[in-house]
């Protein structure tokens, strides 16, 4: 008996320390932003919800959200902009350009599925 509830304690161990050092962090850096002919492009993961969470961008300067989905058919192909008037269904399979006007410093724009279980936010600075 004392061996099977040691054996368990161990498995949780295990099973949580691969979760833990295994999940995205919201607060390591990502390289998804650059700058193209004078127009900002933030990139965006979006299959079983949206990665980065996180992004940080110029203020200031036109944006492209560009999306990538890639064999998505989950609720975060149908994303919403608020801020910015975008609702559409992705295409499973491609990437989609998203025209974002210069935003001010210190705004933060969110993307979301249509229900509202995943998303993603952009900081402006």
């Amino acid at each position: 008996m004392k061996e099977t509830v040691i054996s368990i304690v161990i498995a949780g161990l295990l099973i949580g320390g691969a979760i833990v050092f295994t999940s995205p962090s919201t607060t390591t850096a990502v390289n998804n932003v650059s700058i193209v002919d004078g127009k900002q492009i933030i990139e965006i993961g979006a299959k079983g919800g949206y990665a980065p969470k996180v992004s940080v961008a110029k203020a200031g300067i036109p944006t492209i959200l560009r999306v990538q989905t890639r064999g998505t058919f989950d609720c975060s192909s149908a994303l919403v902009i608020p801020s910015v008037g975008y609702r559409e269904n992705l295409p499973p399979s491609a990437v989609t350009d998203i025209e974002v006007p210069a935003q001010k410093s210190g705004s933060t724009l969110q993307g979301l599925c249509a229900m509202g279980m995943f998303n993603f936010k952009v900081q402006f600075n």
